[in-house]
């Protein structure tokens, strides 16, 4: 199940691919979008910095301030300046300082032990009476002697800040810890209130852009859609209209509608060429054609001839029928030679139909008839199917299915050849299915067996099944590669059959 954000990413690929004033349209926005967000990002980024800077400086003053409040302090103490005393000379004033700088602050000693603080301290990092040891390997590798850790407390963000005091010959004294708390509050509404009013700003921007990308696209768009439909509009066959290009127009539409204007002229030139050359093909296709068309009908005539020369029996009771029905076979081609000769004298079409009442079974046994191959066998399940058809042109569908068949064979040098044809009914269809065990045919060239032309024979043109094709659907019927595997090839046709 598709998610709610896959829906939407659909629909807004499909928009913007749509059409060019859709991409330029949503262009547009997306550019003033992410402007805005870069220009926020930034602005947020500024606010940050400026605001880290401030608590800076301000912690740096502060640190300079109360250091000289403490200068001020020991040169006027009682006690010797020394560490130990630092928690006597500052008992009182400590909290004074605290007092005057608004800020909590602790002395420890130099190895980082606790002396005083102003009250309980702030932080993770000044819980503890004494500092941690890599606070003081930081503040010793300072070259500035001096070290700030910020971190993050009770939602609330710290500065802690430690450095040496001196007594008046330079010498550390002790260590001084600054608890400096970063109010933001002040900083945080002006930021609120600047992007507020580039928000203000931003769909102001929004809408003006809305309006620009839409007539803007528009524009563009006009004059490639009028130049599209002419494009659509254009045909081979006909004298197609140039475009005329006004003044007012841009460079990029001027060149796109000269390069219009140059097609067609030369449309016109490969039109005429192109009727030329299809007149010539129609010729040459016609010829071959009427070629194979001679040629189909000699080879049943052949084989014809050869059949009744190898089952001649004089002595045989019914060899005046017999010689009659060869006879009638062998006329029937001639016929249909004449005719297409004929035809092809006349710039007809290929002989006329003749629909006959006649019984498949029996049309099939005697095209089968005059073919020699043993291996050749018949199996008919009814003993009569009656259908309309031309008799010649369903003896020519048999013996060009089963010559191919046949030739298959011969390519593949089969130990056990054979060739099985069978008829039968089928859903008020008479049935008639060839099947061989030669080549076989390739997955490649299954979609292509009927396409004129084509063949994977050495010789001949590739018109014997696409004629057969041609002659069975004439009459209501079909003809398909019903399974080619394993070098076993199965063609069926089907025709329309008689109650």
């Amino acid at each position: 199940m598709l998610s709610f954000d896959n829906i939407t990413k659909s629909i807004l690929l499909k928009f913007y691919t749509q059409s060019l004033r859709n991409r330029i349209f949503l262009s547009m926005l997306l550019l003033v979008v992410l402007a805005s967000i870069l220009i926020a990002a930034v602005t947020v980024y500024q606010y940050r910095e400026e605001a880290e800077d401030y608590h800076h400086d301000r912690l740096e003053r502060k640190q300079q301030n109360i250091k000289k409040h403490i200068n001020y302090v020991l040169n006027d103490a009682s006690y010797p300046i020394q560490t130990k005393y630092i928690a006597l000379i500052f008992k009182d004033e400590i909290y004074e300082i605290n007092r005057i700088h608004n800020l909590e602050l602790s002395f420890y000693d130099l190895k980082g032990g606790l002396l005083k603080k102003s009250k309980n301290s702030i932080g993770k990092d000044t819980i503890g009476k004494n500092l941690q040891p890599y606070v003081l390997d930081a503040l010793l590798a300072s070259s500035e002697k001096t070290f700030i850790e910020e971190f993050k407390a009770a939602d609330q963000n710290y500065q802690s800040s430690y450095s040496f005091i001196t007594d008046n010959n330079s010498a550390p004294l002790a260590i001084l810890n600054l608890s400096y708390i970063e109010e933001d509050g002040f900083i945080k509404d002006e930021l609120k209130e600047s992007l507020s009013r580039l928000a203000v700003a931003y769909l102001l921007m929004l809408g003006i852009a809305i309006i620009l990308a839409y007539f803007l696209s528009k524009y563009i768009t006009k004059s490639l859609n009028s130049i599209s439909q002419k494009i659509i509009d254009t045909r081979l066959n006909k004298r197609n209209k140039r475009i005329d290009v006004s003044q007012n127009t841009t460079a990029e539409i001027t060149n796109l509608v000269k390069a219009y204007n140059g097609m067609i002229d030369e449309l016109e030139v490969s039109a005429a060429q192109l009727a030329a050359s299809e007149r010539e093909a129609a010729w040459r296709e016609m010829a071959k054609q009427v070629a194979h068309e001679i040629k189909n009908p000699l080879t049943p005539m052949r084989l014809t001839v050869q059949s009744f020369q190898r089952k001649f029996d004089a002595k045989s009771p019914d060899i005046v029928e017999k010689i009659k029905e060869y006879s009638n076979t062998l006329i029937e081609q001639i016929d249909t030679m004449s005719a297409i000769a004929s035809a092809f004298s006349n710039y007809a079409q290929m002989p006329a139909q003749k629909d006959e009442t006649l019984n498949v079974v029996k049309i099939t046994k005697l095209a089968l008839d005059i073919f020699n191959e043993e291996y050749i066998h018949f199996t008919p399940r009814q003993e009569q199917i009656i259908a309309k058809f031309d008799r010649s042109q369903l003896i020519r569908v048999i013996t060009n299915l089963v010559k191919n068949s046949t030739q298959a064979l011969e390519q593949s040098s089969q130990e056990n050849p054979r060739i099985d044809v069978c008829v039968f009914m089928e859903d008020g269809a008479a049935i008639i299915t060839i099947e061989d065990n030669g080549i076989g045919i390739s997955k490649d060239n299954e979609d292509k067996v009927f396409e004129p032309k084509f063949t994977t024979k050495n010789s001949g043109m590739g018109l014997g099944l696409a004629m057969v094709k041609s002659i069975v659907e004439a009459y209501g019927g079909s003809i398909s590669l019903l399974y080619s595997k394993d070098k076993n090839t199965i063609f069926k046709v089907s025709i329309p059959a008689l109650p």
